[in-house]
């Protein structure tokens, strides 16, 4: 499994970074990373540009089946990011989101997926 990593800085969660490392049994991917991606961790702070161009660049690597989550900071966290802005940015850049989660103390978790595909009626 290819996991990539965007948007890394200081504030990042190491544990979170640690367990990937450790689940992948390897060592998360840069930006410049050229390689078909499985899944993205993109870290996304409030001041770090259009969320859409951000998420539309992390998907063109990625496997016609990964995954993307954008993690960003708590509520009341430097650089929160209100929940609606991904919500919002979802469909722009089409993905569906299918859950969230509390990761460590600072940061919150959104998996974006692609849409399952309609199935063929007969």
């Amino acid at each position: 499994m290819t996991v990539q990593e965007i948007g890394w800085d200081e504030d990042v969660d190491d544990d979170l970074r640690a367990a990937v490392e450790e689940h992948i049994g390897g060592d998360l991917l840069d930006e410049d990373a050229d390689e078909v991606i499985d899944v993205v961790l993109l870290w996304w702070r409030e001041d770090d540009g259009d969320l859409v161009d951000a998420i539309m660049d992390a998907r063109s690597p990625l496997d016609e089946n990964g995954i993307i989550w954008v993690l960003t900071p708590k509520t009341g966290q430097p650089g929160h990011v209100e929940p609606s802005e991904i919500a919002e940015a979802v469909p722009t850049v089409g993905l569906a989101q299918t859950s969230n989660i509390s990761v460590g103390a600072n940061w919150a978790g959104t998996k974006l997926v692609p849409p399952k595909s309609k199935s063929k009626q007969r």
